[in-house]
């Protein structure tokens, strides 16, 4: 079965309409992913005063929340594909007062952002979603500056081949990590989603080959400050004996060339 990116679209911003209260505040800056390094840590976005900043995939506002008060960024835009996620924006930086410009959109596509203009795109745990990494990337270059940033994480597409055997106490690779055909997972979240695997190498030729330059890649290891009692059980997909295997997750910075 082909699946095309219309049906990716149409399942995934029917899924993220009903799953969205379950990430309400979830990964989002300072925090780049489950178990990560933080941003207090790596230092990656320099301060934004005077300057604007997007975000792709903006979930619940927390990381738009994040670079207005922490970085001092002067405008917020951001779009989703989700109107819950999106609705969530809007009353959590309402709430804050905090203004921003916001779009329902999928990021491989622009719905009236400008072009040459943002110093900062961010994406934390949300570029994978895209259906179009080619696209996307060449969209995040057109936004960008002259030396403007690009920072993203997302889930370390190892990590996503590895699964918990209960009964044998180990840990195996479930799938390919060769595989990156997209697939429907019938019961994601409890919900019907198609997942995106790609491989690491795929995220960085993908940005080479939009223009952008390369400037850090973290696999991180595994945030023990953060961890809770619960993150260590082995049969929990972020977990601390899990993310000591594979990291849990990868960062990158990179930059549209002067």
């Amino acid at each position: 079965m082909t699946i095309t990116r219309k049906d990716i679209l149409t399942i995934n911003q029917k899924g993220w309409n009903i799953v969205a209260p379950q990430f309400y505040g979830g990964t989002a800056l300072p925090k780049y992913g489950p178990l990560s390094i933080t941003e207090p840590e790596l230092q990656l976005i320099d301060d934004l005063k005077g300057k604007p900043a997007l975000e792709l995939g903006c979930g619940s506002g927390h990381t738009l929340y994040y670079l207005w008060k922490e970085k001092q960024a002067s405008e917020l835009w951001g779009l989703d594909i989700s109107q819950e996620q999106l609705q969530y924006t809007k009353d959590y930086l309402a709430q804050e007062n905090i203004p921003a410009k916001l779009f329902l959109a999928s990021m491989d596509e622009n719905p009236g952002i400008p072009e040459s203009y943002f110093d900062l795109v961010v994406s934390v745990y949300s570029l994978g979603w895209t259906p179009d990494l080619q696209r996307t990337l060449s969209l995040v270059y057109s936004y960008l500056k002259p030396g403007g940033k690009f920072v993203f994480s997302w889930e370390h597409p190892v990590y996503q081949c590895l699964e918990y055997d209960a009964k044998s106490e180990k840990y195996f690779f479930s799938r390919s990590y060769l595989d990156e055909n997209p697939e429907i997972d019938p019961s994601w979240k409890g919900v019907e989603i198609v997942l995106q695997p790609r491989k690491l190498s795929t995220y960085i030729n993908a940005m080479t080959d939009a223009g952008l330059i390369v400037e850090r890649l973290i696999e991180s290891e595994v945030n023990i400050s953060i961890a809770r009692e619960k993150d260590y059980a082995p049969e929990k997909w972020y977990s601390v004996p899990r993310a000591q295997l594979i990291p849990t997750t990868f960062i990158v910075k990179a930059s549209k060339p002067l």
